[in-house]
């Protein structure tokens, strides 16, 4: 045991030797001094920004070039009774979006209730079932189908009046 002691004693003793403060630093010294008394270097100014002019965009009401071009089907009901949305209802929440930024994603029975799973543009995924109104064209869902949803959408006609148009929802490929 007392040499187990003697010969920690003799590492500490080393150790703490080579920390001492009379350790010799002139070539670092040196170094220093020599880096210090070098010219100093000379940084170029930035060029200056170039102001770019704005641009306005007036294309933001047409539909996108990278959506793929939606086929619609028209329901002529020029001799029935006039058509007209009800403007005093509470708009539901899908309501907010236009019926090309929701896809169809799946489905899901209930007892002999079908539902559609409605996929958002922002990620959210809602049930909805007949109808249940979605798309900004007022549209009111007819049947929910396996693979697709369709409704049926009051738009104005172009001359004052409203229209109906029969729309489908296909179920999304990939999600």
């Amino acid at each position: 045991m007392p040499a187990l002691k003697i010969l920690m004693s003799v590492l500490v003793f080393a150790a703490l030797s080579a920390c001492s403060p009379d350790t010799d630093y002139a070539d670092l010294n040196e170094f220093m001094d020599e880096v210090d008394s070098r010219p100093r270097g000379r940084i170029e100014p930035l060029p200056p920004i170039e102001t770019v002019p704005p641009f306005s965009y007036l294309a933001s009401n047409k539909r996108s070039p990278f959506e793929p071009p939606v086929v619609l089907k028209r329901v002529d009901r020029q001799s029935g009774p006039k058509v007209t949305p009800n403007m005093n209802r509470v708009k539901q929440f899908l309501e907010q979006f236009p019926i090309g930024q929701l896809s169809m994603v799946g489905t899901l029975a209930q007892g002999p209730v079908v539902y559609g799973l409605i996929k958002d543009n922002v990620g959210g995924v809602h049930r909805v079932q007949a109808g249940d109104f979605m798309g900004t064209d007022h549209g009111r869902i007819q049947i929910v189908g396996d693979a697709s949803i369709e409704l049926i959408e009051i738009v104005p006609d172009g001359t004052g009046g409203w229209v109906e148009r029969s729309r489908t929802v296909s179920l999304a490929g990939g999600a």
